[in-house]
């Protein structure tokens, strides 16, 4: 447990008493819990597939204020997953969806900022909040925000989604001691991530399960309740029905220059020692695979993690999806199990494009 990140407010309104009544009959959390989340302030950086439900539940929680951050108008492409946005609201700025949800919630203050965040502006507009939950979908974006936030010491709640699988974790460059610091480039030490769900896709209730826990996590962290998810990633896979974790340190050669080492690394062809695990559904396989690749479906893999890992008796394996998002949550699985375990860079997709460039 961490210490509560905000003090509360001497007393709630009679009619957010009333609205919140189960909430302060939660043992552990109770009224000071409450009166906390009322003191609170949180920016939400994207109002889309993961901000629309942290909006809704955080405003619904009863948070004192939301700085909502998207100068995005909604797209008819939006309303399968970003669930604030109705088709009334095609073409209007997605901060103002934020507003009405809020309203119709609770006595949340919504202060919507249309400003795209930069490195020059994000530590100034960030300034003032207590902790910030980050929905946006590209490293650029992300990096902006972690940077800001480290410069002001708040703590991040981060996800995101691909496909069927979503990543939850929190962020904090200076959080209380005994815990240690984690930072975005401990995840992504390279800037390296996986493409944007408008290429891969993404179903849209995951938006909804990862943008929730990721509410629990700011509540958790506001209040002082419950385990963070500080030094851990939480892994959801909807397909298999699971969700899982694993560990999330810095490795740093001193404290003045930080050597970051990431959980997972991505090559462009596996070695000569490397097992290779192709964790693609039956029907992709058929199309080709690695030569002297295991085929082991993500499904398969996250069911027995632990008997995969003891399976390569040592061996380092290099594991393989379409475009890079499911050997990531595979390798995340087996890493957590002990397994030596990098992705290949892009998937099958990335490897034959590779060989094209090469021919």
């Amino acid at each position: 447990m961490l210490p509560p990140l905000v003090e509360p407010v001497i007393a709630l309104s009679d009619a957010e008493q009333m609205r919140t009544a189960r909430h302060q009959r939660l043992a552990g959390f109770g009224p000071d819990g409450q009166r906390r989340l009322a003191a609170a302030r949180v920016g939400v950086i994207g109002a889309g597939g993961l901000g629309s439900p942290a909006i809704l539940a955080l405003s619904a929680a009863g948070v004192g204020e939301l700085v909502v951050f998207d100068d995005d108008d909604v797209d008819a492409s939006n309303l399968q997953r970003q669930v604030i946005h109705r088709r009334q609201d095609i073409g209007r700025p997605k901060t103002d969806s934020a507003e009405r949800v809020a309203a119709e919630r609770s006595e949340t203050r919504v202060r919507p900022v249309r400003t795209r965040l930069t490195h020059d502006n994000a530590a100034e507009l960030l300034d003032g909040v207590d902790l910030v939950l980050d929905g946006t979908d590209s490293f650029d974006s992300r990096e902006i925000v972690a940077v800001a936030c480290e410069r002001l010491d708040v703590p991040v709640v981060w996800g995101t989604v691909q496909e069927f699988a979503g990543l939850v974790t929190v962020f904090w460059s200076a959080p209380p001691a005994p815990a240690e610091p984690v930072r975005l480039r401990d995840l992504y030490p390279s800037g390296s991530e996986a493409p944007a769900c408008s290429a891969v896709g993404v179903l849209g209730p995951v938006c909804l399960q990862v943008g929730a826990l990721m509410a629990t996590e700011a509540i958790k962290l506001i209040t002082g309740i419950g385990r963070p998810l500080l030094g851990r990633v939480a892994l959801i896979d909807a397909l298999a029905g699971t969700q899982r974790e694993a560990p999330l340190r810095a490795t740093r050669a001193s404290d003045a220059a930080p050597a970051v080492s990431a959980p997972l690394t991505e090559v462009d062809e596996p070695g000569e020692t490397d097992v290779v695990i192709d964790v693609r559904e039956d029907a992709e396989v058929v199309t080709g695979m690695l030569p002297g690749a295991r085929h082991v479906p993500l499904r398969a893999l996250l069911g027995d993690a632990t008997g995969v890992a003891g399976s390569l008796g040592g061996q380092p394996a290099v594991l393989v999806c379409q475009v890079g998002v499911r050997a990531r949550t595979a390798a995340y699985a087996l890493k957590a199990a002990g397994a030596h375990v990098t992705v290949l860079r892009g998937g099958m997709d990335g490897w034959n494009a590779r060989r094209k460039e090469h021919a």
